[in-house]
């Protein structure tokens, strides 16, 4: 793709991106949901052609913007790991002032406005899990089977973790939509969708995911901590175990799936890290939203 081309693209998320990631969250609806053949398919065709190369121009913005990151990338296996490790508590977003908030002041309508605002952004993990996997080497394929299975509950539907989700959204009566969504919420589950469905983005999507395994579980554990403050129960559970569940599923992420990778295929080791930091900065773009609507502007640079 030319540079002119990219950047006529690009436009349409930089001039007004609420719009366009409400766009880009209503095609994912529709092209990921189970369907039958029907008639309008062609129609449909001639849209996901155009909504492709949308997308497209807007992860390479995207991989554009983590470039600062990647500077001292190392391209050897054990100094990246020990990079990516690092990333705990020193990449975007991390120990952001939002959490400590919600855990320790945030009233209830407060705290169900964050979540509301999570859940809407959620992009399934075990479903992008399940996408990446796709013609992976074996030693990672386990590895993401064996993280897919604990998704999943193990095999028991009170054990699944999107469930869990889903009950507590029930309980403090969360309704979320697209339009009441915060546009860099969905910005985040459009960049993980991205990343998880296009093959060129494959190794993208395996570094953005263990980002989340191994930075989830402090946020995790302020939210819960949160939750318990204002009363809510055993329904906070979703955010009680990835507070200590995704430590080991960090742990083996790294050793069994970006290691492996990186020594196989040296070449994808700034894909893996491209898509750490995508998946962070993405977060961090969140955090920073969240905190404007929840605390205003002024505090909000107050905080910085």
């Amino acid at each position: 793709m030319s540079i002119e081309t990219l950047n006529s693209l690009s436009v349409h998320d930089v001039a007004d991106p609420a719009a366009f990631h409400r766009k880009l969250s209503r095609w994912n609806n529709r092209r990921l949901a189970p369907g039958i053949p029907y008639a309008g398919w062609m129609a449909d065709a001639r849209e996901d052609a155009e909504m492709v190369l949308l997308e497209g121009a807007f992860v390479e913005r995207m991989r554009a913007d983590a470039a600062p990151y990647l500077r001292d990338l190392p391209e050897d296996v054990e100094g990246f790991i020990a990079w990516f490790e690092a990333l705990q508590g020193a990449g975007p977003g991390e120990s952001d002032p939002l959490f400590p908030w919600l855990a320790e002041q945030a009233t209830l309508e407060e705290m169900r406005w964050f979540l509301l605002q999570e859940v809407a952004g959620e992009a399934g993990f075990e479903d992008l899990v399940a996408y990446a996997q796709v013609k992976m080497p074996t030693r990672p394929k386990l590895e993401l089977a064996r993280n897919y299975w604990d998704e999943m509950g193990r095999g028991n539907e009170g054990g699944m973790h999107g469930p869990m989700l889903d009950k507590l959204a029930k309980v403090l009566d969360l309704n979320p939509t697209i339009d009441e969504t915060v546009w860099p919420s969905l910005a985040l589950g459009n960049t993980l969708v991205a990343f998880s469905t296009t093959r060129r983005y494959a190794y993208h999507a395996l570094g953005a995911l263990g980002a989340v395994e191994l930075t989830a579980p402090w946020r995790a554990g302020h939210v819960a901590a949160g939750l318990k403050r204002l009363g809510v129960g055993a329904e906070r559970k979703y955010f009680a175990l990835h507070a200590t569940l995704d430590v080991e599923h960090s742990r083996t992420w790294n050793e069994e799936v970006l290691r492996p990778l990186a020594a196989e295929r040296p070449e994808a080791i700034r894909s893996l890290a491209e898509g750490a930091v995508m998946r962070l900065r993405a977060g961090e773009r969140c955090f920073a939203a969240y905190r404007a609507h929840l605390w205003g502007p002024e505090q909000v640079l107050q905080s910085a």
